[in-house]
């Protein structure tokens, strides 16, 4: 959103600056330097209010792009057979009451699926993370989708 009357402002002080460079054995006087100082301000002004145009530019854009990855909704996700099988019980089991309270357990073929209800933060990930790990699971990384798988062989 550079405005061409900007650009044109900075190449003016660039020039000039290069000309005061080119003539520093010249002494300036103080008009010349208030000019300067008068030109460097006008090119400030217009960069401020290139990043203000563009700051509301990209606050606009945030508000109509989708919720952002770090706060999930709260849907829970239904078992295929509709039912939790003796495995999830299982898995289940090994999560103390509040952490439990924070995850969906599904039980697929190959695996038991556990996925937050919500966001988890940093703190709650790491002890739910070292659970399935000691449990043999891992954490699967995909977006939204993203989950932690326990094999029920590895049970």
């Amino acid at each position: 959103m550079i405005t061409p009357r900007t650009k044109q402002k900075r190449q003016l002080c660039t020039n000039n600056s290069l000309r005061g460079l080119a003539m520093s054995e010249k002494k300036q006087s103080v008009e010349e330097v208030m000019q300067k100082i008068d030109q460097l301000l006008d090119v400030l002004k217009d960069i401020s209010q290139d990043l203000a145009d563009i700051s509301k530019a990209l606050k606009t854009a945030r508000a109509v792009s989708p919720a952002p990855v770090t706060a999930p909704a709260q849907i829970p996700v239904p078992t295929p057979t509709g039912q939790e099988g003796g495995s999830a019980k299982e898995v289940r089991a090994l999560f103390p009451k509040e952490l439990e309270e924070m995850l969906f357990f599904e039980d697929q073929d190959e695996y038991i699926i556990i996925k937050p209800r919500r966001f988890l933060g940093s703190e709650n990930f790491a002890k739910i993370a070292s659970i399935v790990r000691g449990a043999g699971g891992e954490y699967v990384s995909a977006g939204r989708d993203s989950h932690f798988k326990i094999s029920k062989e590895a049970r």
